[in-house]
């Protein structure tokens, strides 16, 4: 037991972070585990490495994926607006090394050191808008809105370029929602509109992957050798069809066999054919809980920089796990995105890490007298 009289860092964190927010997180980092050795042995195996060496790695990642969570989740609003800076500065910079110097993997280059930047860029990206809507709802004398409107091209710019369409829109569709949040006019609701509209269809007219990978998935053409252009979103579905309600059982999945990315973005349709539909429902379930008690925490939040981060990383989240289930039952065409916390990956597991310890700090219950001070140390009004 920790006693509320004994006033230690630890104790603070302990009696003012949300304990269900946290018990989420670490119900789906160790159903991650379970699932990735259900998933990821077809592909060790495949690759000539032992059994389990992707469910060795993934502990292994865990390791500094908790100590980051963790160590951020102890931050005060104004240092994790300082760390969100520094990580955004820093990815950036490490996105375009990638785009020189990087390794292409499929036509994109994502990777460099042995790391996708790109990740660590999101959450930073959405803790810096929040700052800047904030700010400018705040202070009149700050241009929050055009700030937040700059930083949207400065971080898809060198994300198309890579090109990652996928991770482009995630962070897009965060940012006009917060832009929303802020009380936009409906001016601006019509243009972003259209210039989204028109971005999308210019990808599309002019871009050759995503081009294909739409026109695949609206009128996918005929197999060659036997193969479907789909492959893996319809091995998918053979997936959660085979698994029914209730899964064929631990170990016992087939399908997962011929699935190339069934420990990555095709995790959740091992799920459905191993454990059954009713755990794909109640895994869909906790990535919705964490999502609306975020939004009802935002909500209540005196703090506007708290309360946009906290809408801001909640649907950060959210859309991520949504766009990979929805791939994974192919009502979307391929994003390469994971599933938080369940997919095998080193930069995504610590990122979201990062983003989860954000999360957890600027969701802290904090007393009405220590936010005013914060705000008093930023330079705000006392009334604000």
């Amino acid at each position: 037991m920790i006693s509320r009289a004994q006033r230690t860092p630890f104790s603070d964190w302990a009696w003012t972070v949300d304990r269900w927010l946290l018990a989420s997180v670490a119900l789906l980092i160790v159903a991650g585990l379970v699932f990735a050795m259900a998933g990821s042995p077809p592909v060790a195996e495949r690759l000539h490495l032992a059994t389990f060496h992707f469910v060795n790695k993934q502990a292994i990642y865990l390791v500094p994926a908790l100590a980051v969570m963790i160590a951020t989740s102890f931050l005060s609003p104004r240092h994790v607006r300082r760390l969100a800076l520094v990580i955004f500065i820093v990815s950036l910079a490490l996105v375009f090394a990638t785009i020189l110097y990087g390794q292409e993997v499929k036509g994109a280059k994502r990777w460099i050191l042995g790391i996708q930047p790109s990740e660590f860029l999101k959450p930073a990206f959405v803790v810096l808008v929040a700052w800047a809507f904030s700010e400018g709802a705040r202070r009149k004398d700050v241009p929050g809105n055009l700030i937040a409107l700059l930083l949207l091209p400065i971080a898809i710019v060198p994300l198309m370029l890579q090109p990652d369409f996928g991770q482009t829109m995630l962070i897009s569709i965060v940012w006009a929602a917060l832009f929303f949040m802020a009380g936009l006019h409906w001016i601006w609701v019509v243009g972003l509109g259209g210039l989204g509209g028109v971005s999308a269809l210019l990808a599309y007219k002019f871009v050759p992957h995503v081009h294909q990978r739409i026109e695949t998935f609206l009128e996918p053409p005929p197999p060659v050798a036997g193969v479907p252009a789909n492959f893996q979103s319809e091995t998918a579905l053979e997936s959660f069809i085979a698994g029914s309600w209730f899964g064929r059982g631990p170990g016992e999945g087939v399908i997962k066999r011929i699935l190339p990315d069934s420990h990555t973005d095709f995790i959740f349709a091992v799920i459905g054919e191993e454990f059954g539909v009713l755990v794909c429902i109640a895994l869909a379930a906790v990535f919705a809980f964490v999502v609306v008690r975020g939004l009802f925490s935002a909500a209540r939040n005196s703090d506007p920089f708290c309360r946009f981060a906290t809408a801001g990383l909640v649907m950060l989240f959210g859309l991520q796990s949504c766009i990979n289930m929805a791939v994974n039952v192919h009502l979307m065409p391929a994003k390469g995105m994971t599933l938080p916390f369940v997919s095998y990956g080193g930069s995504s597991l610590i990122s979201l890490s990062l983003g989860m310890g954000f999360l957890l700090a600027v969701t802290r219950k904090r007393p009405r007298a220590r936010v005013m001070s914060e705000l008093a140390a930023t330079g705000a009004p006392a009334a604000a």
